[in-house]
């Protein structure tokens, strides 16, 4: 599995509450979260984004409350991975649940800009900096999360597992 984008960047410890904000969380229909994601850090984060952009952030991306809307709106904003220096482990498992691919590399997100046009390779868990041509080393995902990831999230990858 494979993408690439354009990168927004962030620094580090983004919480949950900047990236959707609490005033937007009675609503659980995807397409309204994306329209506010990220607007309380990067009021035009929504206007620049595109269908397979990248975010990358420093450490501690996605701290703060549990919430799940947080990686539901990067996702349907069009966002096709996020790459950052660490990962708050609620988050971190929240990302995987709905099928969001995250990375984490101390290196990529230091040496990434915004604007860099960026690829990742969750298989071989490469990530290439086609600005730069610099490339970085992450984890690759377990088969297990790949399976998720493929799925779009667990409750499809457990669908798809009942199905057959």
């Amino acid at each position: 599995m494979n993408v690439k984008g354009t990168v927004h960047k962030y620094g580090g410890n983004v919480d949950t509450d900047v990236i959707i904000p609490a005033r937007y969380l009675n609503t659980t229909d995807h397409a309204e979260l994306a329209a506010h994601c990220m607007e309380d850090i990067d009021k035009d984060f929504i206007k620049r984004v595109n269908t397979g952009d990248i975010i990358v952030a420093g450490e501690n991306f996605g701290c703060g409350s549990s919430r799940e809307h947080a990686p539901i709106a990067i996702k349907a904003s069009g966002i096709s991975c996020v790459i950052a220096a660490s990962f708050a482990r609620i988050f971190y498992r929240n990302a995987i649940n709905i099928g969001l691919p995250i990375m984490e590399c101390p290196e990529a997100a230091k040496a990434i800009a915004r604007g860099d046009r960026v690829g990742a390779d969750f298989d071989t868990g490469e990530i290439v900096n086609e600005t730069s041509g610099e490339k970085f080393r992450a984890e690759p995902f377990p088969g297990f999360i790949k399976e998720i990831i493929n799925a779009g999230g667990l409750i499809n990858s457990v669908q798809l597992t009942m199905d057959n």
